[in-house]
């Protein structure tokens, strides 16, 4: 692909204008972190790219980004292929059916939407495969959680009650390892109760398995309370990267 003015110094003002936008958003991260108490262990920055072009996500490599996400395995799959040598570590965050799952691990170094025993086996089975292939290290699972209280505003995830039993698939799944938690918070609804539920959440599943220390949570809308709540990871996309390109 032809590199953008990023690579080569020339003036690019969607460059300019990313720098300006990715900085706004480092700035409510810090004053958050610090507001938290949480100077010692900040959030992982995943910038959300989807609908934006292969380009964008160059311009932030160029501003120092190391974690983008997607919820789509087609246009992810073509970006992480095209952009290999920037070494950027892919996040799927979407909802995911299990035939897509050996494409999937191909490229992904973390899946947040692990909900159901069928996607873990499916996954399981992908990576087993692409690690005798390639020798790729174990894919990081986040079981999404579903924190609505009805089903009216319900955006994806496991039941509370169903995390423990996909825990122990996780855990017991060679090629995959239990990162931790994950959730969107409910439309409408207070985000920092929702992210206290999450919290408790995560806390009982780390006196199971220690190690499953990680909490996906907060975009850009509400990142101050997923901080505020422990959030490990923040997926933020509109307010970095701008409303989405029309549809050609």
């Amino acid at each position: 692909m032809k590199a953008p003015a990023a690579a080569s110094g020339s003036h690019d003002p969607r460059l300019a204008e990313l720098r300006e936008r990715l900085a706004v958003v480092r700035q409510r991260i810090d004053s958050a972190v610090a507001d938290a108490g949480r100077q010692a262990e900040p959030p992982q920055l995943i910038v959300v790219t989807k609908f934006h072009p292969a380009e964008d996500v160059e311009r932030l490599a160029a501003l120092g980004i190391t974690d983008v996400g997607e919820n789509r395995d087609q246009e992810a799959a073509d970006k992480a292929a095209r952009l290999a040598e920037l070494r950027l570590r892919w996040h799927f965050i979407g909802q995911l059916q299990s035939n897509k799952a050996k494409s999937v691990v191909r490229y992904a170094h973390a899946v947040h939407s692990v909900d159901r025993p069928q996607l873990a086996a499916g996954l399981a089975k992908a990576v087993r495969a692409e690690q005798e292939r390639t020798g790729r290290a174990d894919l990081e699972c986040f079981i999404q959680v579903s924190l609505d209280e009805d089903a009216d505003g319900h955006r994806g995830g496991a039941l509370p009650a169903d995390v423990p039993g996909l825990a122990e698939v996780l855990s017991a799944s060679p090629g995959l390892r239990l990162a931790g938690v994950m959730a969107v918070a409910p439309l409408a609804a207070d985000p920092e109760a929702a992210f206290e539920k999450l919290a408790a959440i995560s806390a009982r599943l780390r006196s199971e398995y220690p190690q499953a220390t990680a909490i996906s949570a907060g975009m850009s809308q509400d990142l101050e309370a997923a901080i505020r709540c422990g959030a490990t990871h923040l997926r933020i996309g509109s307010d970095i990267l701008g409303p989405r390109p029309a549809l050609r």
